[in-house]
C-alpha cells in the first residue's frame, strides 16, 4: 500500500509540474495571421468580407508588421443603410481599399505603444489617436479591446468605421 501511495504522490508531483507546459500546448499557437485572427473572432465578418472584396487577403497575411483598427460588425451595422453592399461592388473597389487601408498603420502598435498623436496609415493618410483618462480614441472611433495579437501583428478593435476625409 506504501508503495502505491508513493507512486500516486509522484504522479500527481509529475503532474503538477508538467501542467504549465501541458497548458501552454494547449492554448492556441501565436494566433494566426491578422486575417485568420478575425475571421476565426466572429464579430469581423463584415470586415473579413470588405477585405476579400477590396483584394487585401494576401497583403494582411503578409509578414507586416501591421496593426488594424478593425471595426466590428456592429460598428459597420452603424453605417448608413446600403453603404456596406454598395462599398462591396466591384465597380467601387478602389473606394473601399482605400477605406480599408486607412484602418492600418504599418509596424506594430501595443495599447503601451499608444499615446495622443497622428499615425500614418497604409493608405497615407492621418489617424488621430487620442488618449485621454485611460481610454483610446481613432478619429471618432473608440478601441472597445486592445492587444489582439497575431503571427504579423495587432488588431485593436473598434466600435465605428473611420473614414480618410
Amino acid at each position: 500500500m506504501k508503495t502505491l501511495r508513493n507512486l500516486t504522490l509522484a504522479a500527481l508531483a509529475c503532474a503538477v509540474v508538467a501542467l504549465p507546459y501541458a497548458q501552454a500546448y494547449d492554448k492556441p499557437a501565436a494566433k494566426g495571421d491578422i486575417v485568420a485572427v478575425a475571421a476565426s473572432a466572429g464579430s469581423f465578418n463584415t470586415l473579413v468580407a470588405a477585405v476579400k472584396a477590396a483584394g487585401l487577403v494576401e497583403t494582411l497575411q503578409g509578414a507586416g508588421p501591421f496593426t488594424v483598427f478593425a471595426p466590428t460588425d456592429e460598428a459597420f451595422a452603424k453605417l448608413p443603410k446600403g453603404t456596406v453592399e454598395d462599398l462591396l461592388k466591384p465597380e467601387n473597389k478602389e473606394k473601399l481599399v482605400a477605406i480599408l487601408t486607412y484602418h492600418v498603420v504599418p509596424g506594430k502598435v501595443t495599447a503601451a505603444d499608444v499615446k495622443t498623436m497622428k499615425a500614418k496609415t497604409v493608405n497615407g493618410k492621418e489617424l488621430s489617436l487620442k488618449v485621454a483618462d485611460g481610454k483610446v480614441s481613432v478619429d471618432n472611433a473608440s478601441v472597445v479591446k486592445a492587444d489582439v495579437m497575431a503571427k504579423n501583428g495587432v488588431i485593436h478593435v473598434i466600435d465605428h468605421v473611420v473614414l480618410p476625409n
